[in-house]
């Protein structure tokens, strides 16, 4: 009965979030052609590119290899995409979970990662954080993707843990920081849940989360899940904010 209510009500007309056009979806396919241009992403941290897809500066003269192997980015964190993310994230409008996974599903290479039946975890929240907010956007996205692809005809069904990685505590404000600062403030942040590490051994696993800056926070909890046993880390986000200069 839940469902059906659901569904009827996402079927009723509305205006677009972003221009106001009636009827339209949560965002309208002129604003998506208009602000969701595909780009040119370093495979690695999801990082635009002047040219063809492949590695960025930064990650090629990286020592070592990368803990996430392919990050996917669906959007740039610019207008109007940051406006919305805001609301889903701080001003409790989980539904935008569900427009923003059909977007990252319209990403040419979103099928191929899902194809290879990854186990998909979410970035974890504190508890605190998670008491404050009352979701995890994170989690909330991994859901919508699972429901996405059983509508897919070419996408098998989507496998999900949602505490396969926990939060072990909070971390300083890092809107200002660099990478490797942001580094040293999530040494230890990320652990693989007790419970589920078996679940983790020889899979492919691919993180979710709703937006990365310098891939700090995904490098750190793919080396969490590595650690535990996990044969390859790929990332899949929503927004990928521009380096800073």
């Amino acid at each position: 009965m839940f469902d059906a209510r659901r569904a009827f009500v996402e079927s009723l007309p509305a205006t677009c979030q972003v221009c106001a056009a009636w009827p339209a979806q949560p965002v309208c396919e002129a604003c998506i052609q208009r602000y969701a241009q595909p780009r040119a992403r370093c495979r690695s941290c999801a990082s635009v590119l002047p040219g063809e897809p492949g590695l960025c500066g930064a990650c090629l003269t990286r020592a070592g290899a990368p803990a996430v192997g392919h990050c996917v980015a669906a959007v740039d964190y610019a207008y109007p995409w940051d406006g919305l993310i805001a609301r889903f994230k701080f001003r409790s409008e989980p539904g935008w979970a569900k427009p923003f996974a059909q977007r990252l599903l319209q990403v040419p290479q979103t099928l191929p990662l899902l194809q290879t039946q990854p186990l998909v975890v979410p970035i974890p929240l504190t508890a605190v954080r998670l008491g404050e907010r009352g979701y995890n956007q994170a989690w909330e996205l991994v859901k919508a993707l699972r429901t996405q692809c059983r509508r897919h005809p070419t996408t098998p069904p989507c496998e999900t843990l949602a505490t396969a990685l926990v939060r072990l505590g909070e971390t300083p404000d890092q809107h200002s920081l660099g990478r490797d600062a942001r580094l040293r403030n999530l040494r230890g942040v990320f652990a693989a849940h007790p419970s589920h590490a078996h679940q983790l051994s020889g899979r492919h696993v691919l993180l979710v989360d709703d937006v990365t800056t310098t891939g700090a926070t995904l490098h750190t909890a793919a080396q969490a899940l590595l650690q535990a046993g996990a044969a390859r880390v790929s990332a899949l986000v929503f927004a990928r904010t521009a380096p800073s200069r």
